[in-house]
């Protein structure tokens, strides 16, 4: 199993995108959609308060009449972040994700903020990871003929 850190490192766009809590709604899809993002970590003085998910917007706006120009970030993040560090696997972050129905996980590093990762992310890792080892194994039974 990977680490963390090496799926940060195998990710082709490792920006991290931040959001203010008093930002309005529509600016925070407005970011998601041109980064082509599903959330944003909503951050005061480099310290992550919450994060703005496009799930939030879709319950928390959409289905509440709510207008995306006149409500703040704050108004409909989620306060509390679990988070993982770099030396966590990508099968504890799966199962962290799964049992908390989550679907973006911040890396803090010390308590320092240097990624954050997906689980279409930790996916594509395991893809990944399950065609090597059939390669692997047809490699082995092509070298080796019963």
């Amino acid at each position: 199993m990977k680490t963390v850190a090496q799926i940060l490192k195998g990710k082709q766009n490792q920006a991290i995108y931040t959001i203010a809590p008093e930002a309005k709604v529509f600016d925070a899809i407005k970011m998601m959609s041109d980064h082509s993002v599903g959330a944003l970590l909503v951050t005061v003085d480099e310290e992550i308060v919450g994060i703005v998910t496009e799930r939030d917007y879709a319950r928390k706006m959409i289905l509440k009449g709510r207008s995306s120009t006149d409500t703040s970030v704050s108004d409909i993040m989620t306060g509390s972040v679990m988070y993982v560090r770099p030396e966590d696997t990508n099968e504890q972050c799966m199962a962290l994700m799964t049992e908390n129905r989550l679907r973006h996980l911040p890396i803090l590093d010390g308590g320092k903020l240097i990624g954050l990762i997906s689980i279409g992310d930790l996916v594509k890792d395991l893809i990944s990871e399950q065609q090597f080892i059939i390669q692997q194994l047809e490699h082995y039974i092509m070298g080796h003929p019963a």
